[in-house]
């Protein structure tokens, strides 16, 4: 793997020497952990001009080793601060400057202004330019171990929720089965959840990122849930909405039919080549045409990885194409206040048509269940 993340590395040294900048910084966490394998609490990488000596790591404390963290490339040379409370960015900085270095290429908006001060306070002779999210774009487009891993927190995901849906659920409360949820994703090997689990019920139901309350499972409810793993540092996304207990009502077929022809729509529509737009467009168009437009989310879907929300974003004014091998969700809803609603989430794989189209990594049945 240690090739790997050298090559990663690499592809962007070029891109920053194009830009006029030998050296760069990266600070955001995930970016960090792309291109070096692992990311201990803190830490920052130094790209050195090519040629020069090697990728620095500066770390504020000694890494523990501990896998949630990554694995650290070997390649790379570890920095551990002597004092504690002292910033890895300003030392790598001071690094840079110290190296010869005459421009640094900084993430400006993952450093607050303090730290940006910092930094020329530090090197005032450093010219700091903005890598305006190189490594963002580089990590869009994933390679086949990366989705490796995203299938098996896929395959994670679908197993919890599986495991859910075989149990009581009536007179549950929302809390309580979003903790179920997120332990049953560690038992069966994830590194924690993707994110805050989200578990609606009743009026509440159909909610995007809803935060699971104290309302209890009632019978005739609909009951939305969305959840994902994070293995490996890699991160899915899948959602569901099912009935409580009985027959479902016919508004509530007739909605659940609507959220679920917009939803494939938009997964049929992800090829290489398709505008980012189009893709929203194809499900938000009948979803608008059935008189619901006016509450909508405002993206149909959005890249997923080593962060829950990458690029691309699939909205109405997004710019750009998709390539393939990047890894998207598709996940329309329609909530009725009062009511309730409906939201169907899927994390796939953009694949070329020859290629059999679209991988669909979540496979938990998208068929209305009464629960």
């Amino acid at each position: 793997m240690s090739e790997v993340f050298a090559v990663r590395r690499s592809r962007l040294r070029d891109r920053c020497v194009a830009a006029g900048s030998a050296a760069a910084l990266i600070s955001r966490p995930a970016n960090v952990r792309y291109l070096a394998g692992g990311a201990p609490p803190g830490a920052v990488l130094l790209l050195a001009p090519a040629g020069d000596s090697a990728d620095e790591l500066l770390c504020p404390t000694a890494p523990t080793g501990d896998p949630v963290d990554g694995r650290l490339d070997e390649q790379l040379r570890l920095t551990v601060l002597p004092v504690h409370g002292d910033d890895p960015a300003v030392a790598a900085a001071e690094s840079a400057a110290g190296s010869g270095a005459d421009a640094l290429a900084v993430e400006e908006n993952h450093l607050t202004v303090a730290r940006h001060r910092a930094l020329r306070t530090v090197a005032p002779g450093l010219r700091l330019t903005d890598l305006d999210g190189a490594v963002e774009q580089q990590r869009m487009v994933k390679d086949e171990d990366e989705i490796a891993c995203l299938r098996i927190a896929a395959e994670i995901t679908d197993q919890a929720l599986g495991e859910l849906l075989e149990s009581i659920l009536v007179g549950r409360t929302e809390r309580h089965l979003a903790l179920e949820l997120e332990r049953r994703l560690v038992d069966h090997g994830a590194d924690g959840p993707a994110f805050p689990t989200s578990v609606a019920t009743g009026p509440n139901a159909g909610r995007r990122r809803h935060r699971p309350s104290d309302r209890r499972v009632e019978e005739g409810d609909f009951l939305s849930v969305c959840l994902g793993a994070n293995y490996r540092g890699y991160r899915c996304e899948i959602g569901r909405t099912f009935v409580i207990g009985t027959t479902p009502a016919d508004w509530q077929i007739d909605l659940y039919d609507l959220v679920f022809a917009a939803q494939r729509a938009a997964r049929e529509a992800l090829l290489p080549g398709a505008g980012y737009r189009d893709v929203d467009r194809a499900a938000r168009h009948l979803l608008d045409s059935a008189g619901y437009g006016e509450g909508l989310a405002p993206l149909t879907g959005h890249g997923v990885g080593l962060e829950i929300d990458e690029d691309p974003q699939l909205a109405p004014a997004a710019m750009g194409k998709l390539d393939a091998c990047v890894p998207v969700t598709v996940e329309p809803g329609v909530h009725l206040p009062g009511r309730g609603g409906v939201r169907i989430d899927d994390t796939l794989v953009v694949r070329q048509e020859a290629d059999g189209g679209p991988e669909l990594l979540t496979i938990t049945t998208k068929e209305l269940l009464a629960l």
